[in-house]
């Protein structure tokens, strides 16, 4: 286990993690080099090379913004619209650029920002990846002052050319201190039953001890504060709390998209459907038995429409997949009655519950097989997020450790072979449908898992690799 819940669960913008986030945070990364090598004095020219799919798909998704932000030493999760705004007004009117917030150069994007889309960027020998981007930064008389190569790997992560492995079986033991690491679903329900812990209770032990290593990543978290000197206790508490305010950011994504009508951007002139869904549903809802799973649908497209317009969204596993997880996590609080009279915190437990399990089945996905759209199709963004919801939804109904990974099986059983097909490039049609319909399967692939005690015979690792192989099948055609 490399990764945190809070690496896995990002604050960004949309409208995709692999081809906005991700790049963003590259070139916030290369401008952050840039000023830790003390090179931005020596700078004249910036040279930014997008390869592949962030070339074929760069304009629909806005990586050229995002790149061009990120160069000016801002970062997704932190970033208002406002300031985006005024930046690029003054690098494309302007041709000025902030480099890192403070250096000043000439860049024309005609010049500088390249869109080489009939290549992917190498690395060792014929092994590319469909994210490739490059900056070169250069000196007064022409020499290469600094350089470096990025991949967006799918969530918002991005690993430099040096540590790009196209080989998830690759990945390098952990070198992060925490008392539970697994690196399979076998590991980690042996792990559990060993150590008579639930899976949220071994990735909340897991989550506290990485606070040290990950905790200036983590915006919902003080990195002030003397995170080596809290007790147990006190550490739980932090994590409890992040994964709160996280969740509050997703409710309010969720909200405005309930609350906004209008056309998406793009051209597509798609229309958003979230609200006129809700405002019938509020009409006529008490009468449909099936209506808790219109309104699993509403809050699933509210959220991939506020990311198709650009909005705030967290990655769940990734932007393109935002609204499962959050759809999955509201119909939990608004539809299924578990409020203890004994524990008036019974929901927030539960949902703490639910994204500790939702993040745990995530990074076995991540570190084993991919969460890229690019890479493997959308049954890495979409069939994972269901996978993601289908066990998290379990465990906030204080399911057994056997039924959380069933229902994740069943949850990317139904995804498999789901290809990631934007039309235009947008990430709007069948992505926002999409989400929905994967929220709806989460909740159908947890009450399955729960009404089954007979056992089931493919095990969530066999279906992630199953996923990764068919995705690697279906890349080339």
């Amino acid at each position: 286990m490399n990764t945190s819940l809070f690496e896995l669960f990002k604050i960004g913008i949309g409208p995709s993690s692999s081809h906005t986030v991700g790049p963003m945070r590259a070139s916030f990364a290369f401008a952050t080099l840039l000023s830790d090598q003390n090179s931005l004095q020596r700078l004249s020219r910036l040279q930014i090379d997008l390869y592949g799919s962030l070339a074929l798909t760069g304009i629909g998704h806005g990586t050229d913004n995002a790149v061009l932000i990120g160069i000016c030493g801002e970062a997704p999760d932190r970033v208002t619209p406002e300031r985006m705004s005024e930046l690029l007004h003054r690098i494309r009117e302007d041709h000025r650029m902030p480099v890192a917030g403070t250096q000043e150069i000439d860049f024309k994007i005609d010049r500088d920002l390249l869109f080489h889309r009939d290549q992917m960027y190498p690395t060792v020998g014929t092994t590319t990846h469909p994210n490739g981007l490059r900056f070169t930064a250069f000196a007064a008389d022409g020499s290469t002052s600094a350089t470096q190569v990025y991949y967006s790997i799918g969530g918002g992560f991005v690993v430099t050319a040096d540590h790009f492995s196209a080989d998830a079986s690759a990945i390098p033991t952990s070198t992060r201190s925490m008392p539970y690491p697994f690196r399979s679903a076998e590991e980690l329900l042996s792990l559990a039953e060993g150590h008579h812990l639930t899976i949220p209770e071994l990735m909340m032990a897991n989550e506290t001890a990485l606070l040290d290593v990950t905790s200036i990543t983590r915006p919902t978290i003080d990195p002030a504060a003397p995170v080596s000197a809290l007790t147990q206790q006190q550490r739980e508490e932090k994590v409890r709390a992040s994964i709160l305010s996280l969740w509050e950011t997703m409710r309010s994504c969720m909200d405005r998209g309930i609350a906004t009508q209008g056309i998406l951007p793009g051209g597509l002139s798609v229309r958003r459907r979230a609200a006129r869904l809700a405002e019938r549903l509020r009409k006529d809802g008490s009468r449909d038995p099936l209506a808790p799973l219109d309104w699993v649908t509403v809050y699933a497209m509210a959220v991939n429409e506020e990311n198709a317009a650009g909005g705030r969204v967290v990655t769940a596993p990734t932007n393109g997949a935002a609204g499962v997880v959050p759809a999955v996590a509201r119909y939990y609080l608004e539809f299924i009655d578990d409020r203890s009279e004994a524990n008036p915190h019974a929901k927030d437990d539960g949902i703490i519950r639910y994204f500790l399990t939702a993040a745990a089945i995530g990074i076995l996905y991540k570190e084993n097989a991919s969460i890229s759209g690019a890479e493997v199709g959308c049954q890495g963004e979409v069939g994972v997020a269901c996978s993601m919801a289908a066990g998290g939804l379990v465990a906030a109904l204080s399911g057994t450790n056997a039924e959380i990974e069933h229902a994740a099986e069943i949850g990317m059983e139904h995804n498999l072979g789901m290809t990631c097909d934007p039309i235009g490039g947008l990430v709007q049609i069948p992505c926002i449908e999409r989400n929905a319909m994967g929220a709806v399967k989460a909740v159908n692939a947890s009450r399955m898992s729960m009404h089954e005690d007979a056992g089931h015979k493919v095990t969530l690792d066999q279906v992630i690799k199953t996923m990764y192989q068919t995705g690697l099948d279906m890349q080339s055609r």
